[in-house]
């Protein structure tokens, strides 16, 4: 039942991170959802980073200790599958949630100081291979024989490295003045379909 409660909280945790940042950017003047990333707002200039960066910190903590939980479910059918999924949620939860808490970025990409690194490449690796994690939730509907679940993750796995693949590109100098520059949208809906899969887990347990 404690394993349950646990893993019920998921979905809002995850939610919760794709609203945090409309709570806290009206404080920061200037901010632009649309051409900003959502790390953005954890640096020093930001008038409330050290909330959005202990958020980050506490969203990798209950990222690790769901993963356990996630494990147990889906290695009753396939082993493989959960070793995969375990290591791409742990890499997430501690490159692109952990770590960025801890290493906040500047309000550009630049990757000048030390803290910046860390923040840049652990966010970078973490969000690769969560963009793997719809897929892997998808062969894991299909070989239990979910098949709701099963093709609305591969969906989403789609749409993940669409808009994965656009975000990438957001800041390449010849796409600017077009609608590809929308680095924030494109990593908010990046997210949210990376998320989906996770968020339902417990669901079609």
């Amino acid at each position: 039942m404690m394993e349950n409660s646990i893993l019920n909280i998921l979905p809002i945790v995850l939610l919760f991170d794709l609203l945090i940042p409309f709570l806290l950017a009206p404080s920061y003047k200037g901010y632009n959802h649309l051409m900003q990333v959502m790390s953005v707002l954890g640096n020093d200039k930001a008038p409330l980073h050290g909330i959005y960066n202990i958020w980050l910190i506490i969203l990798g903590i209950v990222l690790i200790l769901n993963n356990f939980l996630i494990y147990k479910i889906v290695s009753r059918h396939s082993t493989l599958l959960a070793i995969l999924l375990f290591i791409a949620i742990l890499i997430y939860a501690i490159g692109g949630c952990v770590l960025s808490g801890l290493f906040s970025v500047g309000e550009t990409k630049s990757l000048v100081t030390i803290t910046q690194k860390v923040h840049g490449y652990g966010s970078a690796i973490g969000f690769m291979v969560l963009a793997l994690t719809p897929l892997l939730f998808s062969l894991y509907g299909f070989k239990t024989e979910r098949t709701t679940f099963a093709v609305c993750s591969l969906i989403c796995f789609i749409l993940a490295i669409i808009t994965f693949t656009l975000f990438v590109m957001a800041d390449k100098p010849n796409l600017q003045n077009t609608i590809i520059a929308y680095e924030g949208l494109w990593q908010r809906l990046s997210l949210m379909f990376m998320y989906i899969p996770m968020a339902c887990i417990y669901i079609v347990d």
